[in-house]
């Protein structure tokens, strides 16, 4: 008869401590303080909040955040992200209202407005984009909208109602490399990246395109150029390199630390490619700074009559000097006059169990 002998768990080794450079200050100034409390009372979602940004402390102190709309359930599960997923629960058609009045009570220069993927919507969630546009522009007609949006699993149409509202920046991140696209990125296509920034170029040529990637999850040097250059070829005009942070240990580990020298590098390879600016750094999300990425005498999207976003034909976007430097200066916009999307289509925007409550624009 054999012995039994103990099993033994060896240990783990311990995650290899993050490097000086990514250590931040815990939040807590007065703005940041109000402008918590503020998101609360109008009943808002932040992807500041949502997916864990570094940045939430100084950003919220500068009275800047990126807006999550259409609830804060995402119906995919990428391996790098924070924000929760499951099945959405999540009505409320006033939340684009809301968002206008937060942007003009704030008096922001800026404004990023983001959302969860939302593959059960019919059109992904296109529809609330345009409205959150339009009543941005009635509320703060002064403050530059950028669209940081999903894929919508490749609808033509649902981009296209996006880019008809003529916010002034169209975001898309491209996040990691081909390779890692089915580790990383569940649900989410290469080449649909690259496809819906074709499309967005030749439906409004002089529009402003951005993309983000997070660099730490595996990727090659080489397949991070090539990356870049693939979105260049798309003509992206704005580029975002940050370091990947691991949210938990049910997450995708981090392959290694780039040195904020390597992130320099890539910042220069990036100008050298074409970029008009490119934003690389540890800490940079595609969000943090997102002000300073825009030409200073980029004009803003008019108004057109009942809210519709007029393109501004008039102003070249001319190359973003200083850390962007490096672009010829883009043609006008020659994109027609904008129209009015159709009424929202009959689909639910979630159902019971979401545990915010719709409120009325005003409170």
């Amino acid at each position: 008869m054999g012995i039994s002998l103990p099993l033994l768990d060896s240990p783990r080794p311990a995650p290899a401590p993050k490097p000086a450079w990514l250590k931040v200050r815990a939040p807590g100034g007065p703005n940041y303080i109000r402008l918590k409390g503020l998101m609360r009372q109008w009943n808002l979602h932040s992807v500041c909040e949502e997916a864990r940004c570094p940045n939430i402390g100084e950003c919220w102190e500068d009275s800047t955040a990126t807006f999550m709309i259409l609830g804060d359930i995402c119906t995919r599960n990428c391996g790098y992200c924070a924000v929760a997923h499951g099945k959405p629960a999540w009505e409320d058609r006033e939340e684009p209202e809301r968002v206008g009045h937060a942007v003009g009570e704030l008096g922001l220069e800026h404004a990023v407005i983001t959302s969860v993927n939302r593959d059960d919507l019919a059109d992904g969630g296109a529809q609330a984009f345009a409205a959150t546009v339009r009543a941005i522009r009635r509320e703060a007609p002064a403050c530059r909208v950028e669209l940081l949006i999903p894929d919508f699993q490749g609808q033509a149409e649902a981009l296209q109602t996006v880019i008809d509202a003529g916010p002034d920046i169209l975001n898309h991140n491209t996040e990691t490399v081909p390779r890692l696209y089915k580790l990383a990125r569940h649900g989410g296509r290469y080449e649909r990246t690259l496809e819906l920034f074709r499309r967005a170029r030749r439906a409004a040529p002089g529009l402003l395109t951005k993309s983000g990637v997070i660099l730490g999850l595996g990727e090659e040097r080489e397949e991070l150029l090539e990356t870049m250059r693939d979105l260049r070829a798309a003509d992206v005009n704005i580029l975002t390199l940050g370091q990947y942070l691991r949210p938990s240990a049910q997450h995708l580990p981090v392959a290694r630390y780039y040195a904020p020298e390597e992130f320099a590098e890539l910042g220069e390879a990036g100008r050298a490619l074409g970029f008009a600016h490119v934003e690389s750094g540890p800490l940079v999300r595609s969000s943090y700074h997102a002000k300073r990425h825009v030409p200073a005498n980029r004009t803003i999207n008019a108004v057109g009559e009942a809210g519709r976003g007029a393109p501004d034909t008039r102003q070249m976007i001319n190359a973003v000097g200083g850390a962007g430097g490096g672009a010829a200066p883009l043609p006008p916009r020659t994109d027609a006059e904008c129209v009015e999307p159709p009424t929202m289509r009959s689909n639910r925007w979630g159902g019971p169990g979401e545990e915010r409550r719709s409120l009325p624009p005003g409170t």
